[in-house]
Order: structure tokens, then sequence, then C-alpha cells
């Protein structure tokens, strides 16, 4: 058993919380941390009413990397899952390794001054956790996370050479608003009006922002337009998938989400450097996230489905094929399952199940890992009982 901090009580938060109890006695003691002290609150009365079990809150800023250290000693945390802002990433990781808590975050490390999306001062902390004893688990979400548990899975069972990955996320509910984001507004928009990237070759192809776009028939939701975006995870399959020729990633956006994004853009509330306004500096996007709907609360009316996996091309027994791994998730079964849409469903589910493989053992080498250098077999059962069921289908026509 395994005492666990939670840190973010957002949407993914409010899920994760919902799965650690679902998983029993893996997980002893739970205690939800944020420096919002009322939306655990509210997270923590969500639980009681659906689980009938309390669940410790604590308010603490994740940056101050002291504070948490604090917290963590205290609580005796034996892991942390880490679903607030990836700009913590590094003071969390600092956290846990002087109060030798195990880490476990959804999305790479950014830096709030820039909008760049990269492992590197994660990985750089692989020697730290190795000789402390402990595990690093980055991006146990959705994409990245489930996306590189089914790469690693089929390189075990299905492949025996791999030469390209396509991921695609196509998420086709419709929750009510004029305009919405599903995560947290800033990283939403940051990562979308960055240019795109692909990798090819043993080379980064640069695109301009969605500057391609295909029409992909998606299991369970039909043909939708998807628009080729640079994601993290494509930077560390290509480093840990041996032999792979191309990764892309694909993801849909409505006309009338992208209509606003271009208006908003052009009146500069997507920038992240600060401007003057009446004798005070403040950062546009943060500003335009104040007036947005809180992703965590905008599942009340949430309708219809989301789709993501990995249309997967290589050889078996010397014959090409070509696979999809996939899940779908439903909005209104999220919600009434967790008070959650399925967004953040899909990324609070694995990272659940991420700290259960430290928790059993199962994924508990000391050092920093990305989840496909890790054995997908235990963590593609857990999705299957936590609600998160995956299908592998042949797949007739290429991305």
């Amino acid at each position: 058993m395994s005492n666990v901090v939670i840190i973010g009580a957002g949407g993914v938060g409010t899920v994760a919380v919902h799965k650690c109890v679902e998983a029993g006695e893996v997980f002893s003691d739970l205690c939800l941390a944020s420096r919002r002290l009322s939306r655990c609150e509210v997270v923590a009365g969500l639980v009681r009413e659906h689980h009938g079990r309390s669940v410790d809150i604590e308010e603490v800023d994740a940056s101050d990397t002291q504070a948490l250290t604090d917290l963590l000693k205290r609580r005796k945390a034996d892991i942390v899952i880490h679903v607030a802002l990836p700009y913590q990433n590094l003071s969390i990781m600092d956290a846990c390794l002087a109060a030798g808590a195990h880490y476990l975050d959804t999305a790479n490390f950014e830096a709030p001054e820039e909008a760049n999306f990269y492992y590197g001062p994660q990985w750089a902390c692989h020697d730290h956790f190795r000789n402390a004893g402990l595990t690093a688990l980055l991006g146990s979400g959705v994409d990245p996370g489930v996306t590189n548990v089914f790469c690693a899975y089929a390189q075990k069972h299905l492949f025996d050479r791999i030469d390209t990955i396509d991921i695609i996320d196509c998420n086709a509910g419709d929750h009510g608003y004029p305009f919405a984001t599903n995560f947290n507004p800033e990283i939403n928009i940051r990562e979308i009006t960055l240019p795109g990237k692909y990798y090819e070759n043993g080379q980064w192809i640069q695109t301009g922002p969605l500057e391609h776009r295909k029409t992909i028939d998606f299991p369970g939701i039909g043909p939708r337009d998807a628009y080729l975006l640079y994601h993290e995870e494509e930077e560390s399959l290509a480093r840990h998938i041996p032999g792979v020729q191309r990764i892309r990633f694909w993801m849909t956006f409505s006309e009338s989400y992208l209509t606003h994004l271009r208006v908003l853009q052009n009146v500069g509330m997507t920038r992240i450097d600060p401007v003057e306004f009446e004798g005070h500096n403040i950062v546009p996007i943060k500003f335009l996230q104040a007036l947005l709907p809180d992703p965590a609360e905008i599942g009340r009316n949430y309708k219809g489905k989301t789709c993501i996996g990995c249309v997967i091309e290589g050889v078996k027994d010397g014959k090409p094929q070509r696979k999809l791994i996939y899940n779908n998730a439903d909005h209104e079964i999220a919600y009434r399952e967790t008070g959650a849409q399925a967004v953040s469903y899909t990324t609070g589910v694995p990272a659940m199940i991420g700290a259960k493989m430290i928790a059993e053992g199962h994924w508990r080498d000391p050092g920093v890992w990305n989840l496909e250098q890790l054995d997908p077999d235990p963590f593609m059962e857990d999705l299957n009982r936590f609600g998160l069921p995956w299908h592998v289908i042949d797949r007739d026509e290429p991305i």
C-alpha cells in the first residue's frame, strides 16, 4: 500500500482521485493538494458522494519546492501524481527527490516564458532519481501516455519492426459553449499555435501551425478533419522505438474553434509576453484564460465521444502490417462517473494507472522513464479494468 499525494484539483485531478479510490487498497492514504483549496473541497465532496470515502486536502503552491517538500514529508508520501501545470514539473521533481517520493506527470516540461515542449530538462534528472532509488514516470496521461503504451504493446506483440506511427486524437463532443478548451486554456492554446513538426528519417520536419490537414475515419465517430501539429510523445518515441522512420500527430478541431482561435490570435489575445495596460503588466493569454470556461466545470452538458489511438505500420513475420490501436470514451458516461468530461477522464485514468504500476512494483526501476520504455502488458490490462477499453483492428488505408 502507498501514500499518494495528487497535485492539481482540475478536471484531471478530479478523475485521478476517483480512480485512486476505485483502486482500493493499492493506495492506503490519499491527499489532494492545490493552490485552490476551494477546488479541493469540491473534489473531496464529489468523492464522498460517489464513493463514501473521505480524501484529505491541502493548500500548496507546487512552484515552491520547499513548501511542497515539507508537505510531502509530513504526509509521508510514497508517490506524487502531478496533474497541475507543466511549468511546475522540475520544482515538483526536486521536491520528490528531497522527500523520497516517486514522481509521475502527464505532460512534459514547459518554461513559462517560451512556448516549447521538450523532455530534455526532465531526462537530465535520470541519474538523480536512479541514485535516490526513485522512479519518475514522464507523460502518464493519454497522449502522451496511453499512446506511448500502445506503441510499446505493438512493438512487443504485433510487429517485428515498426516503420511509421501516426497518433490520432479526435474529440467529437459538444459542450455547448461558443469557445472553450478541454484542459488548461493557456497550455492548450500555446500548443496549438506553435509551428508544426514531425519526425522522418532521422530528422525533424518543420511546418506552419495547422498547415497540413487530412480527413481521417475515426472508429465510433466517423470521418473528421484532423490537423498535423507537434506533440511531445513524438520526441520520446523517436528516441525509444528502434528503427522508426516517421512519427506524426493529428488532432481534430471544428471550424468554429479554429475561427475563434484565428480571431484571438489576430487581436493579440494569445500572446505569452507581458503587455502594459493602465500601468500594469498583464500577459494576454493569462487574461484570456480568466475569461474562458473552466475546463473542470464544462462536463455537465457535454455529449459525444473521443477517439484516441495509433495507426502503426511495419512488418510481422516478413509481411507488411497496418494496425490501429485505439480507445473511445464517452463524455456523458465520464461525467456520471466522476463529474468530469471525457478529455479529463482519458488523462486522469492513466495517471492513476501509472501510479498503480509504481505501487505494485511493475514499473519500479529507479530513474526517469517514458512509458514506451516499460512493459506495456499490466498497464494495458488496467486500461480495460478502469474504464478505457482498447481495441486493435486492421487499417486498410494509410494516414
